[in-house]
């Protein structure tokens, strides 16, 4: 299933994400006593809060800090386990162009897709799509693909969603997407074109890898207009098709960070940054396999540069991974 080096990459990214909210977690309301307008709202909510929520001001810091978190997990940590799973990266499309009869055609597409007089049928539309390759070449618009890789054969290209767009959201993106395939095409004439939405987890399952396309697009705000199931990769269905396996690859992903994320992280956190006694063994238990190879083996290093390297912190001051440990791992390796 997912490799040892891409448990440990996973495990950095969750370690950094941790460091940054531990830093910012709201202890009490203190700092956010007056929100007169905050208070003023929720007192018509205040029978529905009741036995809920003791403390208005502590309720509005830990809103806030949970909103922090989610764009934590939307801008950083699913896009960078995406990558890391695929090989992948986030890629700009600029400058590109496109034929006027492919623009003409995808805007009847969408015309006919918000009038119902068409299902979505991923099928259909490329098919329009090729077929309209003529006409005057035209700037095409600018998008970026959040996570891209190329094989030899195929192109692969998925834009990663909150699990609740914004109404009319899905619209705007399916138009973006049509276009994106039809430049793609042109970029890659001789590989297969995929482009996916790719949604980390379904809030309509009752367990935390299972999933619903049908319910899904039906909870979502205008999905079922515009966009055909197998356009979707949904949960364990997305996390699995990353990395190339059927299936089972979000539970691996959940095992790694409630392996790292418990009550105890800051504790073990500090211990393998000042190297206490037993580091070593949290090392292992966080799949950080490099750092438990350095230290199995820094006996073995040579040279004074390897060794001030090795004796730096493992993690820099906001939780990234110290990349130069990677050369005293290298290091070590090759000889």
């Amino acid at each position: 299933m997912i490799t040892e080096r891409k448990k440990e990459l996973i495990a950095q990214t969750i370690i950094k994400i941790l460091v940054s909210r531990f830093s910012s977690f709201p202890e009490g309301g203190n700092n956010n006593r007056n929100a007169p307008f905050h208070v003023a709202f929720l007192n018509a909510f205040s029978d529905k809060l009741d036995g809920r929520v003791r403390d208005i001001p502590d309720y509005i810091s830990l809103s806030s800090w949970l909103q922090g978190l989610n764009t934590s997990l939307g801008q950083s940590f699913f896009e960078s386990v995406a990558h890391i799973l695929c090989d992948g990266e986030k890629k700009d499309f600029k400058g590109k162009t496109i034929f006027s009869n492919q623009v003409t055609a995808i805007a009847e597409i969408m015309i006919d897709l918000k009038n119902s007089t068409q299902q979505p049928s991923l099928e259909r539309e490329d098919n329009i799509i090729i077929s309209n390759r003529h006409g005057e070449i035209q700037n095409a618009s600018n998008f970026t693909a959040d996570c891209f890789y190329e094989t030899d054969n195929e192109v692969v290209a998925i834009e990663l969603k909150s699990v609740r767009p914004n109404s009319g959201e899905m619209r705007g993106e399916k138009q973006k997407i049509l276009q994106a395939k039809a430049v793609l095409r042109e970029l890659y004439p001789n590989k297969t074109i995929k482009y996916f939405f790719g949604f980390p987890f379904d809030p309509t399952s009752s367990t935390y890898s299972g999933y619903d396309k049908q319910r899904f697009i039906e909870y979502l705000v205008e999905a079922e207009k515009f966009i055909d199931q197998s356009e979707i990769l949904l949960a364990d269905e997305l996390w699995s098709f990353l990395l190339g396996e059927q299936n089972g690859v979000m539970d691996e992903l959940i095992h790694i960070i409630n392996t790292i994320a418990t009550p105890e992280f800051m504790g073990k956190y500090s211990t393998i940054q000042d190297k206490k006694q037993g580091y070593e063994d949290i090392l292992s238990d966080w799949f950080l396999a490099t750092e438990r190879y350095i230290f199995d083996n820094s006996d073995r290093l040579q040279g004074d540069s390897f060794r001030k390297i090795a004796n730096q912190s493992i993690f820099k001051t906001d939780g990234s991974y110290n990349d130069k440990r990677y050369e005293v791992y290298m290091s070590l390796i090759s000889q």
